[in-house]
């Protein structure tokens, strides 16, 4: 049952950067968006790594369009992750096109979804199995929403309930839980607490995140509970 639930939250989890990413800056240092490379540590409930993981984002311009990646590499014994995430977006969040290679065990993915913004169509896969979806007429992937939550943020706004593509529609609510003071590097550090949940065809999660009051309102803290105990991923030193 042990390894059974370590596998789901891999498999689950990590996926939603914008929702599972644990950052600690050591030291805190003001991120710019959207150039930026972070790099995580995922853990255990004792705090004993499973893996690491990479957050980068580009733009070639000021406010230009982004290119953002993810990237998770962890294990347990007879079960690894080796999952990677690319988002290309607008200036505006918008997505033009996301594209998810992922090995879990011995499980092989490899889908792009591809925007179109002017009928709000999303298309998903190629040729004979390609499908289509619909969305508004900026839609957004999970890494794009995670960029467009922390610019909310930054403007004293929480989005509202809205979908967002992971190959499939999930629908992602967030709540205010006001501010609260977490330890960053060891050190008290007051962040501004959301409660998540997200809701997909066949999964549902919810979780804690915990925002830096830095410009870029980067990401302090993700607590994800399980019936093992609260998983996290934070950025390493």
């Amino acid at each position: 049952m042990m390894v059974y639930m370590l596998m789901k939250w891999l498999t689950i989890a990590p996926p939603f950067l914008l929702v599972t990413l644990v950052l600690f800056a050591a030291p805190v240092a003001e991120s710019t968006l959207p150039n930026e490379t972070l790099h995580y540590s995922v853990n255990w409930p004792s705090g004993v790594s499973l893996g690491e993981a990479t957050l980068s984002a580009s733009s070639a311009e000021a406010n230009g369009p982004m290119h953002i990646r993810f990237d998770v590499d962890a294990s347990i014994p007879g079960f690894s992750v080796s999952d990677r995430f690319r988002s290309a977006a607008s200036e505006s969040f918008c997505s033009t096109e996301f594209h998810k290679t992922t090995s879990q065990g011995s499980k092989q993915v490899d889908d792009t979804e591809t925007f179109d913004p002017s009928t709000g169509a999303v298309k998903r896969g190629t040729g004979s199995g390609q499908s289509e979806l619909s969305t508004n007429t900026c839609g957004k992937d999970a890494l794009a929403f995670l960029y467009f939550l922390r610019h909310e943020l930054s403007q004293g706004r929480v989005p509202s309930k809205q979908t967002v593509f992971f190959g499939a529609p999930y629908e992602i609510r967030l709540e205010s839980a006001g501010t609260e003071s977490v330890k960053i590097a060891n050190k008290p550090t007051d962040t501004d607490h959301l409660k998540a949940s997200v809701d997909g065809p066949s999964s549902s999660i919810s979780f804690d995140l915990f925002f830096l009051h830095d410009k870029a309102r980067t990401l302090a803290l993700v607590r994800v509970p399980l019936a093992m105990g609260t998983f996290s991923m934070e950025l390493a030193k």
